[in-house]
């Protein structure tokens, strides 16, 4: 599972968000790694060849509305054009067509979000995407469960408002990334 985007541009680090919230909210089988992506874009192509199923956490900017959430096979964003606004967006395609080109490449699909701001400089979700983030999430699970990823609901209780308020603060950043 990797979670993608800039934190600093609003809606834009939902992606991130959400990595860091399964992470800290559930317990996964063993065999599952959660990324914080960010910006790596082609940093991230090993993972597209050392696992089965590759799950993208991220905006995706599509004609909608916001806070609709989409479900999309490479297969179907390769020919995708709109997709590509952002740069880390157009980095995503573009590697995922150097690695259609290869022997060996994770079946991989984008669980994306419509933004409703990516361009105001702020580390926050928009309101709408906070109220759409428990859908976000359960999407996300339920495409786990289609491929029988076991996971369940840990003691912890973070809240997206914390995860939000507390990445960007480096200390408590390190502490969330080793519990």
């Amino acid at each position: 599972i990797i979670g993608v985007g800039t934190i600093i541009f609003t809606d834009e680090g939902v992606g991130v968000y959400a990595a860091q919230y399964l992470s800290q909210n559930y317990d996964f089988d063993e065999n599952v790694t959660i990324v914080d992506g960010g910006v790596l874009g082609f940093g991230l192509m090993t993972y597209y060849q050392d696992y089965d199923y590759v799950f993208i956490l991220d905006t995706i900017t599509i004609d909608d509305n916001s806070g609709s959430i989409y479900v999309i096979p490479s297969e179907e964003l390769l020919g995708l054009g709109s997709y590509k606004q952002t740069a880390h967006e157009v980095e995503i395609v573009e590697m995922l067509e150097i690695c259609s080109l290869l022997e060996k490449i994770a079946d991989i699909t984008i669980i994306g979000i419509v933004p409703d701001d990516i361009q105001t400089v702020e580390v926050n979700l928009t309101k709408t995407l906070k109220t759409q983030f428990s859908n976000f999430i359960d999407e996300t699970l339920k495409q786990l469960d289609k491929i029988n990823v076991g996971y369940k609901k840990n003691q912890n209780n973070f809240t997206l408002d914390y995860i939000i308020q507390n990445y960007a603060n480096p200390q408590t950043t390190r502490e969330l990334r080793n519990d």
